[in-house]
């Protein structure tokens, strides 16, 4: 029991410290709040409006298959040192691996993961005929974020 007191001792100044921490931090710190310091900060730029959108689903599938990738290479990269130890059972057992991890890189794949640009458009069903005199910019093209940007009559007189 005695091998364990240097452990106990460690864990108790290690709380002690955090709770006297969270204790001082709350006797000293001043109680004046106020419309600036509740204000988010963002590296000094106060913030006018609100943000036009939030992420896309499709920003956070690109993130998965990131880590699906990472943990690929992590994975394979222990399995190319010693493949000859493992003999077929390593074998066998990267193939099963690598048949799940392209098994979910096509799930993302298929469910839009990638389709970020023009090709995203064409893909999808245009509710207006392509052709149509209907069809212009405005109900085609989806403005975010456009305040306080010059208007195309203004550009057109400044070139």
């Amino acid at each position: 029991m005695g091998q364990y007191l240097p452990v106990l001792v460690m864990l108790l100044l290690g709380a002690g410290f955090a709770g006297s921490s969270l204790v001082m931090s709350r006797a000293v710190s001043p109680k004046r709040p106020s419309a600036a310091k509740a204000a988010p900060y963002e590296c000094g730029i106060v913030p006018r409006d609100e943000p036009p959108e939030r992420f896309p689903v499709r920003f956070y599938l690109v993130a998965m298959i990131f880590i699906v990738v990472d943990v690929e290479i992590i994975f394979l990269f222990p399995y190319a040192v010693i493949h000859q130890e493992l003999g077929v059972f390593g074998l066998v057992e990267m193939i099963v691996f690598g048949v799940a991890v392209v098994a979910s890189l096509l799930y993302m794949i298929a469910n839009g993961a990638l389709d970020w640009g023009p090709i995203s458009q064409v893909r999808r069903p245009v509710a207006v005929d392509p052709g149509s005199p209907e069809r212009t910019s405005r109900t085609t093209v989806r403005r975010v974020g456009a305040e306080g940007r010059e208007a195309p009559a203004d550009r057109e007189v400044a070139a």
